[in-house]
């Protein structure tokens, strides 16, 4: 890639493109030709499962339009990765699966509309943990994704493509989707900024989910504005989605932000990290740090996983190789397959009050907690995630891989917006701090996000 091109910000493309003085076309093809480098061949890092074969001609016509004078989107001539569980017509949502390899979309999902209608350029499909199902990128039908600020480690995941592809300049901004992390988590790892915007403020219409009391789709980008951009754009109502609802954030002053900081369990290094980077942050902005007490937040992972194991084996009944793809059960992967069994254990009717019901009991009691911590303070922060990435090949237990989310399902639970950003390396290694505000105060998550970022 174009070495000016390459550490130019979105904002600053955007800019040229609008200006005509850099192509859409131009700008499909320096990523296109970055990924037959380093995505198949070079590196490998395997982030995409399948590029779009109409990607040029579509900067083609946005360069028409620009050169005509017409008015021109939000996005235009940027170039958008899209998580292989989201619906884009023509191209294949295979949730990087073998029980949907050949599926080709029908439709646009509601946030490719908006997309499109904003002359944003979609350049593929990225790769992903099977269904969603897994943390580390590893349980891809298509084979792993590589971290490309670490190859011999994990990407994180589920949204492992995603995260990688923007960590290695295959693409402006890329959506994904996060059931308990799957944004945050790998845009740690890999090094860039992932957001999670609250349950509701962007439709799920078109989206394969693992849990639809929990996930959400959101961006990932290089820089805080990237992914603003990307949420103003895809955020909204939708009445083919009624979980979605209008967000009106309330404008706050962020020189006067109160910063929560909870006792959590975590590596040392990576805490004193993220706090020595508060501390500085809070210095030159003069906010105000103060410790609080989230009583169940250990309950977190207990909740999340009964609560995601019976949702996903309900969704997943639709696979049964009749209509469409393959019989799931047949094809699928031990991870997958695993949630499914244990979706159906839990569904049992002798086990729902005892597993099912109890979790969203749980949930509710640490909603609330929540709520109760944001009449205290505005923001409350920690890592994203509480370990280093492991090694490809190395051995870790399921207690171990699950509790990669253990800071991350909290946003997903309580429901409400939550981003990672970049906060420094650990030995060689990218490391990021979340950010967590109300529900509802998405752009104050946003805002706050920028300083750490800068």
């Amino acid at each position: 890639m174009v070495k000016e091109q390459q550490n130019l910000t979105t904002t600053e493309k955007l800019k040229l493109i609008k200006a005509g003085k850099l192509s859409a076309e131009q700008n499909v093809k320096t990523f296109l030709e970055k990924i037959e480098k380093d995505d198949k061949k070079g590196k490998k890092i395997n982030a995409f499962i399948q590029l779009n074969p109409n990607a040029l001609l579509e900067a083609k016509e946005v360069d028409n339009k620009l050169k005509k004078g017409k008015p021109t989107g939000k996005l235009a001539g940027l170039v958008i990765a899209i998580k292989s569980n989201i619906n884009v017509k023509g191209l294949n949502a295979s949730c990087a699966s073998k029980t949907l390899e050949n599926y080709k979309a029908g439709y646009d999902s509601s946030v490719i509309e908006k997309i499109r209608k904003e002359d944003g350029i979609i350049i593929g499909m990225t790769n992903m943990d099977e269904f969603a199902c897994g943390s580390s990128g590893e349980t891809s039908a298509f084979g792993i994704t590589k971290n490309p600020k670490a190859l011999e480690r994990i990407p994180g995941g589920s949204s492992s493509g995603s995260a990688a592809s923007v960590s290695a300049d295959f693409c402006d901004i890329a959506l994904g989707s996060d059931t308990g992390g799957s944004i945050r988590n790998p845009s740690s790892h890999c090094g860039v900024v992932g957001f999670k915007p609250s349950y509701g403020a962007v439709s799920r219409y078109g989206l394969i989910d693992l849990s639809m009391s929990l996930d959400q789709i959101g961006p990932i980008g290089k820089d805080v504005e990237a992914v603003k951009l990307m949420f103003e754009v895809i955020r909204g109502k939708d009445e083919r989605d009624a979980t979605t609802r209008e967000i009106h954030d309330k404008p706050k002053k962020t020189n006067k932000i109160i910063i929560g900081i909870p006792k959590i369990g975590t590596n040392e290094e990576i805490l004193e990290l993220v706090d020595d980077k508060i501390k500085a942050v809070s210095k030159k902005n003069g906010w105000k740090n103060e410790n609080i007490e989230l009583k169940h937040i250990d309950l977190g992972i207990q909740t999340y996983y009964p609560i995601c194991y019976v949702e996903f084996f309900s969704g997943t009944r639709k696979f049964d190789g009749r209509r469409y793809g393959k019989k799931i059960e047949e094809v699928c992967g031990r991870e997958v397959l695993r949630r499914i069994l244990g979706g159906m254990e839990i569904c049992q009717s002798e086990f729902s009050d005892r597993y099912y019901k109890k979790a969203l009991d749980a949930k509710k009691i640490i909603e609330t907690e929540f709520e109760n911590a944001f009449k205290k303070v505005d923001c409350i922060i920690i890592p994203t995630v509480p370990r280093l990435p492991h090694k490809f090949g190395e051995k870790i237990s399921f207690e171990d891989m699950y509790n990669y989310d253990t800071l991350t399902v909290l946003a997903n639970i309580a429901e409400i917006p939550a981003i990672s950003v970049p906060a420094g390396i650990v030995k060689g290694i990218p490391v990021g701090l979340q950010v967590m505000c109300g529900r509802g105060e998405d752009l104050l998550v946003l805002d706050v996000a920028k300083e750490f970022s800068q």
